[in-house]
């Protein structure tokens, strides 16, 4: 209650004929606002990356299948693809140093990386990982590493997207660093 006018609550002021919130509750509902899309925000992060996990480890764990044939020849090149994959991903993570985060949601002051693996691609951790789990596809030779790895791609790319998004909006020279750039492979996926 307003004590100049016990009949006016003090969160609300007076305009015309109808009754507005006061400034003071409006800057109150927008930091509250701005608070649980923080948290919303993470706790999606959260929510992709396990799914990332998951996926993953249903590529690694799920028993084989017999859709195609698994010789000499395949194992070499599932190998191959998992090996290439291993070391892309560990490059990207040692890569990006002080700016690195499980989380897609960018580190706060944390520099833009452009160098190294990443003046090849945007997004080289999300290659390596997607490179390492087609060759786990190919060694499982089922409908369900199929399944497993396009949800994985699927998944990766949402999350490269919704990331591209957050550091575009951190970093003024990001859509430079895009157009010159692909994002999983060089020279695929460059801005327009």
């Amino acid at each position: 209650m307003n004590a100049a006018n016990p009949n006016v609550d003090a969160r609300y002021v007076r305009h015309g004929d109808s009754m507005a919130p006061s400034s003071r509750a409006v800057t109150v509902c927008r930091r509250v606002i701005r608070a649980y899309s923080r948290v919303m925000k993470r706790a999606l992060a959260r929510g992709l990356v396990a799914l990332q996990f998951v996926l993953l480890g249903a590529l690694a764990f799920l028993p084989h299948g017999q859709v195609w044939l698994v010789g000499g020849g395949m194992v070499a090149v599932a190998s191959l693809l998992s090996l290439l994959g291993a070391t892309v991903a560990v490059l990207g993570v040692l890569g990006l140093g002080p700016a690195l985060t499980a989380s897609p949601i960018p580190k706060e002051n944390a520099p833009l990386v452009t160098g190294g693996v990443y003046g090849l691609v945007r997004s080289p951790i999300y290659t390596g990982l997607m490179a390492g789990g087609l060759g786990l596809m190919l060694f499982g030779a089922s409908v369900w590493h199929v399944v497993a790895w396009v949800a994985l791609v699927i998944l990766l790319a949402a999350k490269t997207r919704w990331e591209e998004r957050m550091l575009a909006a951190e970093h003024p020279d990001y859509g430079a660093y895009g157009a010159r750039v692909g994002r999983f492979l060089p020279g695929i996926g460059c801005f327009r």
